[in-house]
């Protein structure tokens, strides 16, 4: 994956996996997560959202399961 820089507030960086489905967010916070099952559509949508923290809100947070790399299964 490799990590985007985005303009906006409240993200930092994305990265997206097609073969895995997996988004990769970087918020400005400091905080990691990784969306589980977000199909390419959706990270489209969100390169392209003129707020990408209102996209997420919407369309991501609370819509997808999610893990933290430190808290991620291995294996």
């Amino acid at each position: 994956m490799e990590l985007v820089p985005v303009d906006s507030s409240m993200v930092y960086a994305v990265a997206y996996d097609p073969d895995t489905e997996e988004l990769l967010v970087i918020f400005t916070s400091g905080k990691t997560y990784i969306y589980e099952g977000v199909p390419r559509k959706v990270y489209d949508g969100l390169m392209s959202a003129d707020s990408k923290g209102s996209y997420m809100a919407s369309y991501i947070i609370d819509v997808y399961p999610f893990s933290t790399p430190s808290r991620r299964r291995k294996g």
